[in-house]
């Protein structure tokens, strides 16, 4: 009886739950090295969502097919199939530019404009939505981009670096290595992607003992400047939206029987980074109460997992 009640809530909640949306674009080179470098990008990225489990659709667009018009397309059926329980990452590989008013998405043909690429995530109704723009002027995206539930990364501070970029190298490198899962839940967040490469952005203009011409910036609130790290209530978004499930987290994505206690314990570690995210504010005893209940309910859950 037990376990029955359990895969019915497992299948509410998975459900609930849904899908994950990801639409990755590589835009055009204009030089065969970055037409290569961007493909091959977008194709590892490709390879990764495919494997990351039954509930990922995945929409890869590069070459001759990274147009205005395909990219409509492809979110115009995303539109169509998405829910408001699913979530939806788009990401953009390539150049970018910015003439001091407006930013642009560089395509094979006419380029988008960020105004546009936001009025193409608004129409998708998955209600939260992550757009991680890693090309050079992406900081001028940002303020088109940013809207309540949806967070934004760029891989420049602002619009005025205008040099090709090396983050999304790192964005990527950082969905393939298990070292990005910070605190080794199986489940990879956008802000631990986020923190993983642009550490090994500023790594890489040391090494080659350069100026850094790149920041990479997020904002995921909605509104304001963007951010370089967490803070006054910058980030929590990004902590609590997991891009990839690998290992036992991503099986038991798919096992009827454990979707449910999976979601709970990412419902608590949501209500933990939270909790951590308003401490300040908090009185402390009431602080330690909370955390310390929702360290042993997760301690509870994982165990429950493990068996």
């Amino acid at each position: 009886m037990k376990r029955a009640i359990l895969i019915a809530l497992a299948l509410l909640t998975a459900h609930a739950r849904a899908a994950t949306y990801y639409v990755t674009v590589a835009g055009l080179g204009g030089e065969p090295d970055y037409e290569q470098r961007f493909t091959a990008s977008a194709k590892d990225l490709d390879k990764v969502f495919k494997s990351s489990g039954t509930t990922a659709h995945v929409y890869t667009l590069f070459g001759a097919q990274a147009t205005a018009a395909q990219l409509r397309s492809t979110m115009a059926t995303v539109a169509q199939q998405a829910t408001a329980s699913d979530d939806l990452v788009l990401i953009l590989i390539g150049h970018g530019s910015f003439d001091g008013t407006e930013y642009k998405f560089n395509l094979v043909g006419p380029d988008l404009s960020a105004a546009e690429l936001a009025t193409l995530c608004d129409r998708v109704p998955a209600k939260r939505q992550l757009v991680v723009d890693t090309t050079s002027s992406s900081g001028g995206a940002v303020a088109a981009l940013e809207r309540q539930n949806r967070a934004v990364i760029a891989a420049t501070k602002s619009g005025t670096e205008k040099n090709a970029t090396v983050f999304a190298r790192y964005w990527v490198e950082a969905l393939q290595d298990p070292s990005a899962d910070t605190d080794k839940n199986e489940s990879l967040t956008a802000m631990e992607a986020y923190v993983y490469a642009s550490k090994k952005t500023a790594a890489f203009y040391d090494s080659q003992k350069r100026l850094a011409t790149e920041h990479a910036v997020f904002d995921d609130i909605g509104h304001g400047e963007p951010v370089r790290e967490a803070g006054n209530g910058q980030g929590q978004q990004l902590s609590n939206f997991t891009i990839l499930r690998f290992g036992a987290a991503q099986k038991a994505a798919s096992d009827p029987a454990k979707v449910a206690l999976l979601a709970r314990k990412e419902d608590l570690e949501q209500k933990i980074d939270a909790l951590k995210y308003g401490k300040a504010a908090m009185d402390p005893s009431q602080y330690r109460q909370q955390l310390t209940a929702s360290l042993l309910e997760l301690a509870k859950v994982q165990a429950e997992l493990d068996q």
